[in-house]
């Protein structure tokens, strides 16, 4: 099989599919495996190392697109690039259907057989695609907060650690998850007051015994969360339906019970964000505000460090990819989790939380591949 990976071209977007490293397990499986020039300079990867790993090299993006027999993506297709897309052709790569009608009907115009990252799933019902991401966006959520909370951001002016004589910043994080949990870990590491909600009573068990009494938990309900986003500095929202639009915890009413310049990170923005006033920034932009509430709304917060990301990334795509090239669409049949990624195969959404959100019929996975 032929693997492409095209330079990603999403706004301030470095990481890249394949690296040199993963690129040479392609090749030594006997794939022919072809990289746009400059794909990896954001991680610090030349031509040079993918020609070393055995790759060729593309002198753009439109050379991959007409010629691979699957592209490896990070980010969703934008626009110029679903329109190159085709009927036979394997996209496998992050998708984020559900909030966005837009890239589904260019994926379902195309005819292209689409595999989510974010959709994968594991025998212990993990999203292994996704966790890795997760992590770092967990972590990076409480940077992001930190940030914005400097009055010189239009935040409120407070140190999450505090200093001495001076309580600590408190954060609110709706959803123990990996991000939630990553979340925590960070927060308490610069000393915040952190609290968790969740509406899982097992989870909530975990991470008290996780944290041994350094964090405080709280079972998830709407007075629950208005409570604890009113006396909040940062809330990091966290919450995840596996291919489904993420709810509206926070809303618009909300923001008037919140401290003026407190922060809201929304880390669920990939699938349509799970605050009412959330929309998708970019790392060039990534603040607004809404009733003298900061949102920080950055839809591939990983991006920013790429290096730890993308390396990150390929060590969780990489077998599943490599399943995909050695056995093309059989490798779906033979893996149920894999057969989870399918989202879009030959015109038909296959994926039922995708299809819900969007209000279109779905095909089951098994009977479009066998049509």
């Amino acid at each position: 099989m032929r693997v492409g990976c095209p330079k990603e071209i999403k706004n301030h977007e470095y990481r890249v599919g394949l690296t040199p490293s993963a690129a040479r397990e392609y090749v030594a499986q006997g794939h022919d495996v072809l990289i746009e020039t400059g794909a990896g300079a954001g991680i610090d990867a030349g031509d040079a190392d993918y020609e070393a790993a055995g790759a060729a090299i593309a002198a753009d993006a439109a050379e991959i697109f007409r010629s691979a027999d699957m592209v490896v993506k990070v980010k969703e297709p934008q626009p110029n690039e679903w329109a190159q897309l085709r009927e036979g052709q394997i996209l496998y790569t992050y998708l984020h259907l559900a909030p966005d009608p837009r890239q589904t009907e260019g994926l379902l115009a195309s005819g292209v057989t689409a595999i989510a990252y974010e959709t994968v799933t594991d025998g212990r019902g993990g999203l292994p695609l996704l966790a890795p991401m997760s992590e770092v966006a967990g972590r990076l959520s409480i940077q992001a907060a930190a940030r914005a909370l400097e009055k010189a951001h239009g935040g409120r002016g407070v140190l999450l650690g505090g200093v001495p004589g001076v309580a600590p910043g408190k954060i609110v994080i709706i959803g123990g998850g990996v991000v939630g949990k990553e979340a925590a870990k960070m927060a308490i590491g610069l000393g915040a007051d952190v609290t968790i909600l969740d509406r899982s009573i097992p989870r909530l068990r975990d991470l008290d015994d996780l944290f041994a009494g350094r964090v405080h938990t709280r079972y998830s309900t709407k007075t629950a969360i208005e409570e604890e986003v009113f006396a909040a500095d940062a809330v990091i929202g966290a919450v995840l339906i596996p291919g489904a639009s993420a709810p509206k915890l926070v809303t618009r009413e909300m923001l008037a019970g919140m401290k003026k310049g407190a922060v809201l990170v929304d880390v669920a923005i990939d699938q349509g964000g799970c605050f009412e006033t959330s929309h998708a920034t970019t790392h060039a932009e990534p603040t607004f505000e809404v009733d003298g509430i900061v949102h920080y709304c950055v839809a591939n917060m990983p991006g920013a460090v790429p290096i730890t990301s993308a390396h990150a990334l390929n060590n969780a795509t990489l077998p599943f990819g490599l399943s995909l090239a050695n056995r093309k669409l059989d490798a779906l049949l033979a893996d149920p989790h894999l057969m989870h990624g399918l989202n879009v195969h030959r015109g038909q959404i296959t994926n039922r939380a995708v299809a819900e959100s969007l209000g279109r019929d779905m095909v089951d996975a098994r009977e479009a591949l066998a049509g």
